[in-house]
């Protein structure tokens, strides 16, 4: 059997639209990365910086790691749409951000491993091999291994301080295998998922954690009921990938093959 290979960061995107999925994952049809996307890069590249050192035992300011911030701005690996935004608003809401981040929410988390990367996790019975890296992996006063996730988005936040987790168990699921995978041991302990409210305004702007359970159980299934794993290899094996012209990023910026797209007729 074939092994296809999916990254743990596209299956959302799977699910949302499948032909999306298919254009960009298997024929390799791309797009450039989007202001939002970009931001999203930088404010993790900074963090990362500083999360690092904290593990190593020479903690940094956030002012120390900012420069992994404003360098992830302006000088992109990829080629981004800025569209109506710009670099350096991105810049001033991303350092925002990692400011908040790094005196909000590090302090009060106890990492063993940051940005841990698997670099192939084959499920053979099902053609598929998982690759990815996850943004965190935590440790609880029980000695229990999670992982936590870091989103930034302007809806990753309510007003009240929830922070959305509908929609991310099918990625954290396949988060946790890989990172079980990557540190050699089994992840037991709830995910977390650390919200970034991005926003104009300082007023806008917020940070808060919630949390995912059950994530791994959505993705394997049980005897009675396949998981999304297995119905996502049933769908890449079929080659059946239908269109979803209802998705919320059914638009010519996140969709390579949106003017062709049969699906929106």
């Amino acid at each position: 059997m074939e092994i296809v290979a999916i990254r743990a960061s596209s299956l959302p995107e799977l699910f949302d639209c499948p032909a999306r999925w298919e254009a960009k994952h298997i024929r390799g049809r791309r797009l450039p990365r989007s202001a939002a996307a970009q931001l999203g890069t930088a404010v993790h590249a900074g963090a990362a910086i500083f999360d690092v050192q904290r593990i190593l035992g020479s903690p940094i300011t956030p002012d120390d790691a900012a420069g992994e911030v404003v360098d992830a701005i302006h000088h992109p690996k990829e080629d981004v749409d800025w569209g109506e935004d710009s670099p350096r608003e991105a810049e001033r809401i991303a350092l925002a951000l990692h400011g908040l981040y790094c005196h909000n929410i590090a302090p009060s988390r106890n990492y063993v491993a940051v940005e841990a990367e698997c670099e192939r996790l084959e499920i053979s019975d099902l053609g598929l091999a998982l690759t990815g890296t996850t943004d965190r992996i935590t440790i609880d006063a029980l000695g229990d291994l999670g992982i936590a996730d870091i989103k930034t988005s302007k809806a990753a936040v309510a007003a009240d301080g929830t922070v959305r987790t509908a929609g991310h168990a099918a990625q954290i699921g396949v988060y946790e295998l890989l990172a079980g995978a990557a540190i050699g041991r089994p992840i037991t302990a709830p995910a977390e998922i650390i919200g970034l409210q991005v926003a104009k305004t300082d007023r806008g702007r917020r940070a808060a954690v919630g949390i995912i359970t059950g994530a791994r159980e959505l993705l394997v299934g049980t005897e009675n009921q396949p998981g999304l794993l297995q119905m996502a290899a049933r769908m890449i094996r079929s080659g059946d990938f239908y269109g979803n012209p209802k998705s919320q990023t059914c638009t010519e910026k996140y969709c390579p093959v949106f003017h062709g797209c049969r699906w929106r007729r």
